[in-house]
């Protein structure tokens, strides 16, 4: 199966980084381009724009990082663009936060409450995943959902807990219909 171009890039990038002894520097870097690219969606549109050719869009490259980044990572945007490629440089660069991370031992942690949670309760919940995980830190990211009326949800990666009272319903919901169901069937 065919690696993802994000993968191949960010991969590429990530070895670079180790080889180098500069994945701070690169990491860094890559969230920095990162930001550039989310916050200037016009930049990101010229880039990818087909009646912009090949050569305008090596120069704004140039233009734009030359001098504010290293010239290898310059040298990853211009190879990308060379292969026409630029519409998944968020996706590389993520690709390649995420794999410095996991490398550093810094987890990235989605937590999901019913209600805002004071800086007491993020303390306790980033101290709990600290004992539960094998990371040393986390990159913590709060959100409310009134929805799940208690609990919380938390997402690491592709591992998701989730002790939402709208969760539990749900089950105890699905639990009782088949229960129903049996008792149903066996009336019959």
């Amino acid at each position: 199966m065919a690696k993802l171009v994000s993968n191949v890039y960010g991969e590429a990038l990530f070895e670079l980084a180790m080889e180098q002894d500069r994945l701070d520097a690169y990491l860094e870097e890559s969230q920095g381009v990162l930001d550039v690219l989310r916050d200037n969606q016009e930049f990101s549109q010229m880039m990818t724009h087909p009646n912009i050719i090949k050569e305008e869009k090596l120069q704004m490259v140039e233009t734009v990082f030359k001098g504010r980044i290293s010239d290898e990572m310059v040298g990853l945007m211009r190879m990308i663009v060379e292969k026409d490629h630029f519409a998944k440089m968020p996706e590389v660069l993520t690709f390649f936060i995420d794999k410095a991370l996991e490398e550093k031992k810094i987890g990235i942690a989605y937590v999901t409450t019913p209600m805002e949670v004071t800086d007491a309760q993020k303390k306790q919940i980033e101290d709990r995943l600290l004992e539960t995980t094998a990371y040393q830190s986390f990159r913590m990211h709060y959100a409310v959902d009134a929805d799940l009326i208690g609990g919380m949800v938390i997402r690491i990666g592709d591992r998701v807990v989730d002790s939402s009272v709208r969760t539990k319903i749900s089950e105890l919901s699905r639990e009782l219909s088949k229960i129903q169901l049996k008792v149903g069937e066996s009336a019959s």
